[in-house]
C-alpha cells in the first residue's frame, strides 16, 4: 500500500515537473502581453468597431452623462443604481456580442476593465468620485482609441 502511494506521489511530482515549466512559460508570455498593452495605442484611424460595441458604448456614455445629476445632488439613490445597472448591462452586451480583431480586442479589454472597476466603485459608494473619474476616463480612452463614426468630440464626456 505504501509503495502504491509512493509511486502515485512520485508520478504526480514528475507530472508537475513537466507541467510547471510550461505553465511558467505561459505565465511569462501573458505578463509580456500585459506589459505590451499597458499603454494602449491605436492605429492612425483608430481601431475598428462593430455595431454591438458602438451601441454598448453609446449606452454607457448616456448613463455616465445621466450620473452627472447624481454628482449635483439631483438624482435619487434608486435612479443612480439603475444607471449603474445600465452600465453593467451594456458591458455584458459588449462582451457577449462584440467581435473584434485580436489587437482591437486587447485594447477594448482595458477600456472594459476601467468601466467594470468604476461601476463596482459606484455600487459600493455612489459618492465615489474616483469611480466616476474612472468611468469618464474609460469613455475618453474609447474615443481616443476606437474609430466610432457616431462618436466625436461633441459626444465626449468630460
Amino acid at each position: 500500500m505504501h509503495c502504491l502511494r509512493f509511486s502515485i506521489v512520485i508520478s504526480g511530482l514528475f507530472c508537475l515537473g513537466a507541467v510547471a515549466p510550461a505553465a511558467a512559460q505561459d505565465h511569462a508570455q501573458h505578463e509580456q502581453e500585459v506589459a505590451a498593452s499597458a499603454s494602449p495605442q491605436a492605429p492612425a484611424q483608430g481601431w475598428p468597431t462593430d455595431a454591438p460595441l458602438r451601441a454598448g458604448m453609446a449606452n454607457v456614455r448616456t448613463s455616465v452623462e445621466a450620473l452627472r445629476h447624481l454628482e449635483m445632488g439631483h438624482m435619487s439613490r434608486q435612479q443612480a443604481l439603475a444607471e449603474v445597472g445600465m452600465i453593467d448591462q451594456s458591458i455584458d452586451h459588449i462582451i457577449a456580442n462584440c467581435k473584434l480583431d485580436p489587437g482591437a480586442d486587447s485594447v477594448l479589454h482595458q477600456v472594459i476593465a476601467k468601466l467594470v472597476h468604476g461601476s463596482a466603485g459606484l455600487k459600493s459608494d455612489l459618492k465615489d468620485k474616483a469611480a466616476m473619474a474612472e468611468l469618464r476616463a474609460a469613455l475618453l480612452d474609447y474615443q481616443r482609441l476606437f474609430n466610432d463614426p457616431g462618436w466625436d468630440s461633441r459626444n465626449a464626456v468630460e
